[in-house]
């Protein structure tokens, strides 16, 4: 059998990406022995792919023979091909960037992590108390053993405080644990915790869509909606019962709304307040000092004419501020559906 000839790598193929090498390769295979590969890539992939494709320009010779006599010399000396996480990772370093194989892997893997130890650590200490406070101490024991002790910690503090201490004394005394009965207790997470709060935990696509309005200009966002009231009005109403808009930013705690003024930029509060009512107005006014909102009033009177958009714009990023915010802990988000619930 000839031996194939190895080419060193050209000095022109250091300038091209990971996604370029790889746009440069299907572009040189073609529709017949490049469909195969475009077919098993995802959207995303593909449109990744294409956009490199596109801004290509011409291709050196040398660029393209090395990488047509790479391709195939891994082809051809692979006896057998072997699939996992590892070999997936650098398959897709070598054609995209470090962000979006990331991106990738952890959607495949899961965000919470790749072994059942990982996926318990990315669990709420109060969610997971809540069933292991029904487990026997042993099996308790031995879980919070191979959980992060921050993370053990922080789930013993929610357990009852007689068990919490009985499964403390447990972990002192506990010997090695056989491999089976450690593959047994992962197997029983699994089928009776992780598939359950997988279900539970499943987001409502009309959360999803209430954000996504959100984020509409206030003609647009009003125009969809009445469009869908046509076709699906249960859905329309929903996604508007789950909306939060400047509107409901006056139903705000008086000290987060004095949190929101505090870390708003002051040329988008001044255009936010120049399109809302008075009772808006006092009520961001009440959140900062007198002298503060003299000086506001004075901003917002001494600014000429504004387009409506520029003002429903920056009400919009009030939003996403007071939304960010909350995220972080630092403000509660009363939701004014309901008199009880609050948004964290």
């Amino acid at each position: 059998m000839t031996a194939m000839t190895t080419i060193g790598e050209p000095a022109e193929l250091k300038k091209y990406t990971g996604p370029q090498r790889a746009a440069a390769l299907l572009l040189v295979l073609g529709k017949t022995h490049g469909a195969p590969i475009w077919e098993s890539l995802a959207v995303e992939e593909v449109k990744e792919l294409s956009s490199a494709m596109a801004q290509l320009g011409r291709l050196p010779a040398p660029v393209v023979e090395h990488l047509l006599v790479m391709f195939s010399s891994e082809i051809a000396g692979m006896a057998s091909l072997h699939g996992s996480f590892e070999t997936t990772e650098r398959l897709l370093g070598n054609m995209l960037s470090d962000d979006k194989v990331k991106e990738i892997m952890d959607d495949i893997r899961g965000p919470s992590g790749r072994t059942m130890w990982d996926k318990l650590s990315n669990v709420s200490e109060g969610v997971l108390a809540a069933y292991l406070k029904n487990e026997y101490p042993q099996t308790v024991a031995l879980i919070l053993g191979k959980l992060k002790p921050d993370h053990a910690a922080r789930v013993l503090s929610e357990l009852p405080r007689e068990m919490a201490v009985e499964v403390i004394g447990r972990m002192l005394r506990m010997d090695t644990v056989q491999k089976g009965v450690i593959t047994e207790v992962e197997q029983t997470l699994k089928i009776e915790f992780m598939t359950n709060l997988a279900r539970t935990q499943r987001r409502d696509p009309h959360e999803s869509m209430a954000e996504l309005f959100n984020a509409m200009d206030r003609s647009t966002e009003e125009a969809m909606l009445l469009a869908l009231e046509e076709k699906s009005p249960d859905s329309a109403e929903r996604i508007r019962a789950l909306m939060f808009t400047f509107e409901d930013l006056t139903g705000l705690l008086p000290a987060a709304i004095a949190t929101i003024v505090k870390q708003a930029d002051k040329k988008v509060l001044t255009l936010a307040l120049k399109a809302a009512d008075e009772a808006a107005r006092k009520i961001f006014f009440g959140g900062m000092t007198e002298r503060a909102a003299s000086l506001l009033r004075e901003d917002i009177s001494n600014t000429g004419p504004v387009r409506a958009r520029d003002c429903e714009e920056a009400q919009s990023q009030l939003v996403l501020l007071a939304k960010t915010l909350a995220d972080k802990g630092e403000i509660m988000l009363v939701d004014p559906k309901s008199d009880d619930a609050v948004i964290l």
